[in-house]
């Protein structure tokens, strides 16, 4: 009842926003005044060619029916709550997920720390998203599996899917790298 509560509510408030009675919106339509105030009231169980023709009425997009309104503070991850992230496979490097907001991202944003005179893993790492490393502070190596190029602060390197790869600080001091990573949506 959540779900048709919230669509409901939005169907009123992108049609109030039209300047559309709902004898307009039915005849725009051809969805009967009666299913429309039900929808708009929570107690409709439209089809999705209902929903489909209510959004071209109104001109939106069906997920904007769906789509929550989230508030801007939680928009802000601040440094004092980041999530650090446990990876068993690396025991040289934390990571903290630095991707604020309440719902998943289509990217995240990842920080490291490597140790001094350490690899982030054994082997190499592969995974079926594309990432980006900025190096933030200190030199450190990428390593494909038969090439590797030195990398200086500030430098970026992109990591394509599948290309396995791993960082090598050969300094005496920890190396902070920052990942921008796609989301694989399947």
């Amino acid at each position: 009842m959540m779900t048709e509560n919230r669509i409901g509510k939005k169907i009123n408030q992108f049609r109030k926003e039209k300047k559309l009675t709902i004898k307009e919106f039915s005849d725009l339509s051809g969805i009967s005044t009666a299913l429309g105030s039900q929808l708009e009231r929570g107690i409709g169980n439209p089809t999705l060619s209902v929903l489909r023709q209510v959004c071209r009425t109104l001109e939106i997009s069906m997920s904007s029916l769906f789509f929550e309104e989230i508030d801007n503070a939680s928009l802000i991850c601040r440094s004092s709550e980041r999530e650090r992230i446990h990876n068993p496979n690396e025991k040289n490097s934390v990571y903290y997920n630095l991707t604020p907001g309440p719902l998943k991202s289509n990217v995240g944003l990842l920080l490291m720390s490597l140790n001094p005179h350490s690899e982030t893993n054994e082997g190499f790492s592969q995974h079926f998203e594309e990432e980006i490393a900025y190096l933030v502070e200190g030199n450190a190596t990428i390593v494909f599996e038969d090439e590797a190029f030195e990398l200086r602060q500030g430098d970026t390197v992109r990591i394509l899917p599948s290309r396995k790869h791993k960082l090598r600080n050969d300094t005496a001091k920890p190396v902070q790298v920052m990942f921008i990573k796609s989301k694989v949506n399947y």
